[in-house]
């Protein structure tokens, strides 16, 4: 039987003009390959969710995130927990998933990888309500999602994002704060937080580099200081995967995180701003079937295939 697919597209991502000339082509491709493929443009914010969870409960075996991270987290929301696959179409500002899954940035290049993909089952993390692929981001990196303006992240890319760090970072403080790891109470001034279910963040840094997606465990990057001014030290600490080197820079594996303290930390989710502390985190194991091309890193599974 011919695959049952939906390709979900957002007609505002970073490169959408370049989507709607190469997707044609895209299609034809995975008709070649024996997939039956149908189109769904999404219209609101949210609206990818809504999609993918009818495509769920309509049958469809796969369904494509033809957007950017944002759109890929809205559309794995509508499919935690059912028996449709995530597929990824890279036509995003960063495209972090991709990177991962070592799909090629280009259309064609990517939708040839997706063919030839195999069906595998990983958790995902779970902020509040909110479901992530990715990572969430509690403190810095999430002011800066918080403040960037959609119309510079649209028209600069990356580069609107540090612009936009080297902007806060000038003025953010870190924040007396409690967490909760598994029960563990850690408490002091923190500057940043990253949960990550997978490795790469901001699609160039592994900062949770020891993250498997299918071991039932998010991993937790900790970083405490006063000031962004020790961030350099902070980076080179967790570039060289030297974590327990370096005080102020600490590292766990966990099942739940709770974060809590006098002043709201800002949380982002793969990309998107979500709200303030205080906030649960936990994993949600096997709850997605996703596609994983041939060149996916390896190292994000356990299990061998």
């Amino acid at each position: 039987m011919k695959p049952k697919v939906l390709c979900i597209f957002n007609p505002h991502a970073g490169q959408a003009q370049f989507l709607q000339k190469h997707l044609p082509a895209a299609i034809e491709l995975w008709s070649r390959s024996g997939w039956q493929v149908d189109l769904a443009p999404t219209q609101f914010a949210g609206h990818a969710t809504q999609i993918a969870q009818q495509a769920a409960e309509q049958g469809y075996d796969i369904a494509i995130a033809a957007g950017g991270d944002g759109t890929v987290n809205e559309v794995m929301n509508g499919l935690v927990n059912t028996q449709t696959a995530l597929g990824v179409l890279p036509i995003g500002t960063v495209n972090i998933w991709a990177r991962e899954m070592g799909l090629p940035m280009d259309v064609l290049g990517a939708a040839q990888g997706l063919a030839t993909a195999q069906v595998r089952t990983i958790d995902v993390g779970r902020a509040g309500d909110r479901y992530f692929l990715l990572m969430a981001g509690v403190g810095f990196d999430a002011a800066v999602t918080e403040t960037i303006k959609p119309h510079e992240k649209k028209r600069l890319g990356a580069i609107a994002y540090l612009k936009q760090a080297l902007h806060t970072g000038f003025q953010f403080r870190g924040v007396r704060t409690l967490l909760r790891i598994d029960g563990r109470r850690i408490r002091g001034r923190i500057l940043m937080i990253v949960i990550g279910n997978s490795q790469l963040y901001g699609g160039v840094v592994k900062m949770t580099a020891h993250a498997v997606v299918d071991d039932g465990l998010l991993d937790v990057c900790v970083i405490k200081g006063h000031s962004m001014m020790v961030a350099p030290l902070r980076l080179f600490s967790i570039f060289t995967r030297n974590y327990n080197r370096d005080p102020k820079v600490e590292y766990y594996h966990a099942t739940r995180i709770e974060i809590q303290g006098k002043k709201h930390l800002p949380v982002q989710v793969d990309g998107d701003f979500i709200g303030r502390t205080p906030l649960r985190f936990e994993v949600v194991p096997g709850a997605l079937q996703v596609l994983v091309p041939e060149k996916a890193d390896r190292s994000l599974f356990c299990q061998s295939y």
